[in-house]
């Protein structure tokens, strides 16, 4: 068999595994959960018909003679050839999140997933920050984001290359996305909602100002995940996740994800960068320095994203109770939860996060809430807490809580804490699948 017959032989069974999934993405949304692009096909035809994905813990694939191992290291055909590049388990999570992402939008989409929220959001980034652009280079970013994605843009872009990072305040105003974004902006970056001050922000708004530069948008939504908030169909061109956090809410893996669709906006890549830039991604720049998930983690999430819908609504509606008992307590001076009315960005909640297949707007297990009395009174509150975990953690099927100015955003600083509008009396709590009673006494009693 020549080179050439082995690529027309690999693609046609190819090509009859994607009709298969195509027939899965016309499901609804929690049935792609379950299944996602692990068909009865797949398994009888590969996998001796486990029902399960199987977890392939095998450092490299096997290829029948050399015409197939040309092939596959020239990514002439689909394989996995070792698994730092690639991993036929992971490759399932991939497709999975790939499918949940683009539910409910016509174009296609592609997953590429690392070893932690934190490397998926480094991945992203990174190639539109290449030398090959000439002139200034800048990001703009809400400052309201996760502290390490802080430490990533401030120390290691800022600092360390010279990249300028405009931060938007209140990332609500579309007027301060639109005075910060230029021909200059290599890429806009929001999280929907952010952490731990879970702030929102327009993302059709902030992607049409982006892509009017240029320029694409990249979204982290963690904390929504696919079932409450899909940013790819309101216009971001990047969805960045940590898979570790509310998709795999057991707490027993560590992940990260970038999803992209197909044609992204960008004038500093090459069109074939910008056709599948997450595949592109994969097989490229990280080809020799993968950051990749382990197939025993990618396994785990996959068990836990079968239930993701019901489980994200039974914590959005728990969370949705404890955030209004603490609104009503006197020991607390402010709540930040979108569900809220009294949050800020709340009609840019209601716009947004919605559960799956529902007019039900949900708004996800993460709140805050700032202390009367101070920091003291605030460590006060959490060591006061008797089944909610401290820990910097979140994303739990337990409640989990912390202060993040002695914790997650410590090294931000004091400075780029008021930025981001973290003060020191803010707890913040991720709301788990307790009984929302026994929460609300959990936290009267932390209170005093």
């Amino acid at each position: 068999m020549s080179l050439d017959d082995v690529v027309r032989n690999v693609k046609a069974k190819q090509r009859l595994w994607e009709k298969e999934i195509e027939q899965m993405r016309s499901c609804k949304f929690a049935t792609i959960c379950v299944h996602g692009a692990y068909t009865k096909e797949e398994a009888i035809r590969n996998n001796q018909g486990a029902v399960i994905e199987p977890v392939y813990t095998s450092t490299s694939q096997a290829f029948q003679d050399s015409d197939y191992l040309e092939a596959a290291l020239a990514y002439k055909i689909p394989s996995w050839a070792y698994s730092r590049i690639a991993n036929p388990t992971i490759g399932y999570l991939e497709l999975m999140l790939a499918m949940l992402e683009a539910y409910g939008t016509k174009f296609k989409t592609t997953a590429c997933c690392t070893s932690s929220g934190m490397a998926a959001i480094k991945a992203a980034a990174e190639p539109f920050l290449t030398e090959e652009k000439k002139g200034k280079k800048n990001i703009v970013s809400m400052a309201q984001v996760y502290g390490g994605t802080f430490q990533l843009f401030s120390e290691r872009f800022a600092k360390e290359r010279g990249i300028e990072v405009r931060w938007v305040e209140n990332p609500g105003d579309i007027d301060e996305w639109k005075s910060k974004i230029d021909g200059d902006t290599c890429f806009a970056y929001g999280e929907i909602p952010s952490n731990p001050g879970i702030a929102l922000f327009d993302i059709a708004k902030v992607a049409e100002l982006a892509h009017a530069q240029g320029a694409p948008l990249i979204t982290d939504a963690t904390l929504s995940t696919p079932a409450l908030c899909r940013p790819l169909a309101h216009g971001s061109d990047i969805v960045v996740h940590s898979v570790t956090k509310s998709m795999t809410w057991s707490g027993r893996a560590v992940g990260g994800v970038l999803v992209s669709k197909e044609n992204i906006v960008s004038n500093i890549l090459s069109d074939e960068a910008k056709q599948d830039f997450a595949g592109w991604v994969k097989l490229w720049p990280l080809r020799d320095s993968r950051a990749c998930i382990s197939p025993d983690n990618a396994s785990r999430a996959l068990d836990c994203l079968r239930v993701l819908p019901s489980t994200m609504n039974v914590l959005s509606e728990n969370s949705m109770k404890v955030a209004e008992f603490l609104e009503s307590h006197p020991g607390v001076e402010h709540v930040n939860y979108p569900g809220l009315a009294s949050h800020s960005q709340h009609e840019i909640a209601k716009r947004y996060m919605r559960l799956a297949d529902t007019d039900v707007n949900r708004y996800g297990h993460l709140l805050s809430f700032e202390v009367k009395g101070g920091h003291d009174a605030a460590r006060k509150v959490l060591d006061r807490m008797r089944f909610v975990f401290g820990a910097t953690d979140l994303g739990r099927i337990k409640s989990v809580a912390v202060i993040p100015a002695i914790s997650t955003h410590q090294q931000q600083g004091e400075e780029g804490r008021k930025k981001a509008r973290i003060p020191s009396n803010l707890v913040r709590l991720c709301v788990g699948a307790e009984d929302a009673e026994d929460l609300v006494n959990e936290l009267k009693h932390a209170l005093g």
